[in-house]
């Protein structure tokens, strides 16, 4: 089968606090995007590229990629109003009969042998969702209208049972372009939930503890030092 991955980096990140999108910032004077990208171009040489950026940013980065040489064929699409619209876009992209993975285009610190450890688990797979277990001792909570917390009584949360799903998230394309094809709904917040209501059995691999998303410049910082290690 042939193997596409969907890079999606439409986010405008203002939680970074900067008038630069996050996928666009330097780590090891590398953006973020092309550092992402070519991790999976490593551990796939003849992998599809859908990227999915902002509409007024799809020109900039068609710029830098000729500017810089980065020459790997990659199919450019305009985000949605949401995340799930943003997929649903890259998915017209995609065949049927071809596996391909959904990743945040602001992971850059995946490792190509979690990459190439999916792909391999996913001849036999139909749905593949990286997770790490929880390291912290955990506690339900809810904020008041003050924005004090206070807990929730019943509720118990055992970080034995509790993981954090991370990505790439990978597919068969037949299968998560149905699934994408329902309505949207508040309660789909990644892929692997969307796939779920559509009835795809999902199979969890062990993902990495640095496989962060960049959301905050806390995150930038301990990219930037983890690549220098």
């Amino acid at each position: 089968m042939s193997i596409y991955a969907i890079i999606m980096a439409a986010g405008r990140g203002t939680r970074m606090k900067g008038s630069t999108p996050k996928q666009f910032l330097l780590v090891d004077e590398i953006p973020v995007l092309r550092m992402t990208i070519e991790k999976f171009i490593k551990a796939c040489p003849d992998i599809r590229i859908v990227t999915v950026l902002p509409p007024a940013y799809m020109e900039r980065w068609r710029n830098y990629c000729i500017g810089s040489s980065f020459h790997h064929p990659q199919v450019i699409v305009a985000g949605g109003i949401t995340r799930f619209h943003s997929v649903r876009n890259a998915l017209e992209k995609i065949p049927a009969g071809a596996v391909v993975a959904i990743h945040d285009g602001v992971r850059p610190l995946v490792s190509v042998e979690l990459l190439s450890r999916m792909f391999l688990k996913m001849e036999t797979a139909r749905a593949l969702i990286p997770v790490v277990p929880s390291v912290d001792t955990l506690r339900a909570l809810r904020k008041d209208e003050n924005g004090n917390f206070e807990s929730l009584e019943g509720v118990c949360a055992d970080r034995s049972c509790i993981f954090a799903v991370q990505t790439p998230q990978m597919f068969r394309s037949e299968d998560i372009k149905k699934a994408y094809s329902r309505p949207y709904d508040t309660s789909f917040t990644d892929d692997a939930s969307v796939a779920d209501a559509a009835g795809i059995p999902l199979s969890f691999i062990e993902g990495e503890r640095y496989n962060i998303k960049i959301t905050e410049p806390a995150d930038l910082e301990v990219a930037r030092r983890l690549t220098d290690l």
